[in-house]
């Protein structure tokens, strides 16, 4: 999916408006460690967004407990939200989540999810930025 208006920064812009961990997730593809983030335990009601662009990614309304530390969603707020690509990095073999929007690193996707997707989209907190409804 190519959005139709899709963010382009420089890393030096993306450093001024990210902290120092949002940067090295989300731009530079790290990983936060495991029930250090601020929404893998987060229960409200709402809407996940992307940190660096602000786009829609994730609802409240498909999160759960996936026993990872990382906050858990059996799906996207909507197909075209969320773009995958393979990741050959540290030995294995993964599907990597980003923003369709600006292209942010938000995670991985699993086939181990509940239904009814049977997927496990695990996302870092430092990616996300949530909007209570």
């Amino acid at each position: 999916m190519t959005p139709s208006n899709p963010v382009e920064r420089s890393a030096e812009e993306w450093k001024q408006s990210l902290t120092p961990e949002q940067f090295q997730v989300a731009r530079c593809g790290g990983t936060e460690r495991a029930f250090t983030g601020a929404y893998w335990n987060n229960k409200a009601t709402g809407m996940y967004h992307c940190v660096c662009c602000g786009a829609p990614l994730f609802s409240s309304d498909t999160k759960f407990d996936s026993g990872t530390g990382w906050p858990s969603f059996w799906d996207g707020v909507n197909s075209e939200a969320i773009t995958i690509k393979e990741d050959l990095t540290h030995g294995m073999v993964r599907t990597e989540i980003n923003c369709a929007q600006c292209d942010a690193h938000l995670g991985h996707v699993f086939p181990d999810g509940p239904a009814p997707t049977g997927q496990r989209y695990c996302v870092n907190s430092a990616s996300l930025d949530f909007k209570a409804s």
